[in-house]
């Protein structure tokens, strides 16, 4: 028996017919136009590619599953992002200088990026004073910790730790809170760089204990901060590392939901029950210039998470089914030459993220390019926030590109990509053992080949760089000094003295606990590390044991 025809739909069919005959006449030699994510690109969408999509017919609603156009039923109308401004710099007392001022500036949590000495897992009397604080803060104690966030209510403001396994960033910070005596349950934030895959996949700088041992740690991490820091989110699955190395879009959201479900199974498996965790893990992303992309991305991400959530992992919660999620704009979109132009790309880029549902977002300067971010360029990033929030009226309305026929159908072809590319992790056994046989590495290399090769033919414009070119004067480009030395000198000096007056005793029994736990499975490892920073040790100290003990984090190399 034949269905019956909508008439309506055959009159759409027959206009949208015209139009193209229309379109193909005017155009002349149309290009083929595909998005980062490999999907190619109409030049018009109407309500044909939605229903032939076999998009769900009852709409969407903001709050409720499947979350496509939103986590929350207000949305940005009730409660705006967190601006969370990543600072990084010189000594403790720099850094306050600076958040200081961030905050002031519209800033509403903190932030703390470490120095790279500190990524890499030693104290700064192991490192060239040349390099310290050039990249981040100095923050090798508990002390150090306190005089960083000196002014800032440790119980009433979010802070967000870049820190890498074992954590000492938030053991420090924990240390100096029960030194002002604040209760460790009111404390709330996110350990930003918690998520181990992503650091051997892409950021290798910031893997520091051998796979195996990081898996241990980040559970017990977990299982700890559940417990003791209950409003602390202590997984945050991070995409922007796989993404800004190569990644398209699609593929960062699979390899990051495919970690995060890596992760919650390890939960599991240690006996932790899935909506005691899982209210708690959120997700960190990078944001291109590639808007409508990167839009689309988030609905289809919050989408596929709702789904996963529930059916695989037995989230029974609705707290358990909401993908709450941190943007960067992309420091890979932004150029050395015509570095002003990169504040035009953050805007962009911000908007993509806003538009697409973040809970917090970071704007990079446009300097960021060049070298740290100078004090300029940071309210400038700052002030995009502010801009967007209150004057561009971004948060008027709840999804506002909700309903839009490219979006909805976009949307629908990223969550198809993003899972045609989880299952391929999926058939590798998951994605520890993904990771481990070097798969997602040579997909994000592929990847990055690709779009490197468009920019290189001119396929993909680049202004300023491949197009757009003009002669610039480098003296007209922002200068930023190093951290002063005699300060970096008087931190060293500073951090000496104070290993020379602490007890010995206490160090050698907390690390030697440390170490012992190691090789006990029912011992929380991170409970010792948090132990051992309240004993007065340092950072360097705790890595150097963990490594001795679990294996220096050497990552595979992909050719």
């Amino acid at each position: 028996m034949n269905k019956a025809v909508d008439p309506q739909l055959l009159a759409k069919a027959d206009a949208v017919a015209a139009w193209k005959q229309d379109y193909d006449a005017t155009i002349g030699v149309d290009k083929a136009v595909s998005n980062r994510s490999g999907i190619p690109i109409k030049p018009l969408y109407t309500s044909l590619d939605w229903s032939a999509g076999g998009q769900r017919q009852s709409e969407d609603l903001p709050g409720q599953p499947p979350y496509t156009r939103g986590i929350y039923a207000t949305m940005h109308r009730g409660r705006t992002w967190t601006q969370r401004q990543l600072i990084g710099l010189g000594t403790p007392a720099d850094y306050n200088a600076r958040l200081t001022d961030v905050l002031n500036q519209g800033a509403t949590a903190v932030s703390l990026i470490p120095c790279n000495s500190v990524f890499r897992g030693y104290d700064m009397d192991e490192s060239h004073i040349e390099l310290l604080g050039t990249c981040g803060v100095v923050v090798n104690t508990t002390e150090h910790m306190d005089r960083a966030l000196q002014g800032v209510d440790l119980g009433a403001t979010s802070c967000a730790m870049n820190d890498p396994s074992p954590f000492t960033l938030l053991a420090f910070m924990l240390a100096a809170a029960k030194k002002r005596g604040t209760d460790w349950r009111t404390i709330s934030g996110t350990s930003n760089q918690s998520d181990y895959l992503s650091h051997y996949v892409a950021n290798h700088m910031f893997f520091r204990i051998a796979l195996p041992g990081a898996r241990r740690i980040l559970t017990d991490h977990i299982e700890f901060c559940n417990r003791h820091v209950p409003r602390w989110n202590p997984m945050s699955v991070v995409g922007q590392h796989m993404q800004q190395a190569g990644a398209n879009p699609a593929e960062a959201v699979a390899f990051t939901l495919s970690t995060a479900i890596q992760n919650a199974e390890d939960c599991i498996a240690r006996g932790m029950k899935p909506d005691d965790f899982l209210p708690r893990f959120t997700f960190f992303f990078d944001i291109s210039i590639s808007f409508f992309e990167e839009v689309a991305k988030f609905r289809a991400a919050r989408r596929i998470w709702a789904r996963v959530t529930r059916e695989r992992l037995g989230a029974k919660d609705p707290r358990s089914w909401r993908f709450k999620f941190h943007g960067q704009t992309s420091g890979v979109d932004l150029t050395r030459q015509q570095p002003l132009n990169n504040i035009s790309r953050v805007t962009v880029q911000a908007m993509a993220g806003i538009l697409g549902g973040l809970q917090s977002l970071h704007t990079d300067a446009y300097d960021e390019a060049l070298s740290t971010p100078s004090e300029f360029g940071a309210r400038i990033a700052i002030a995009t926030q502010n801009l967007l929030r209150e004057e561009a009226h971004l948060t008027d309305v709840i999804d506002p590109l909700g309903g839009s026929y490219y979006v909805e159908t976009l949307t629908d072809q990223m969550e198809a990509e993003i899972e045609r590319n989880m299952a391929i992790v999926e058939k590798a056994g998951g994605m520890y053992k993904a990771v481990e046989a070097g798969l997602v590495q040579r997909m994000i290399g592929e990847s990055a080949r690709k779009f490197q090769q468009q920019v290189d033919t001119g396929a993909q414009t680049v202004v300023g760089v491949n197009a757009y070119q003009v002669d610039e004067d480098s003296r007209a480009r922002p200068i930023n000094t190093r951290p002063d030395r005699a300060g970096m000198e008087a931190h060293i000096a500073e951090f000496q003295a104070y290993k020379a007056r602490r007890s010995q005793a206490d160090v050698e029994r907390a690390l030697d606990a440390l170490a012992r736990s190691s090789g006990v499975s029912d011992d929380n490892i991170f409970g010792r590390v948090v132990e051992a920073a309240q004993a007065g040790c340092t950072h360097g100290e705790i890595c150097h044991t963990l490594r001795r003990e679990m294996g220096f984090g050497d990552v595979q190399a992909i050719v």
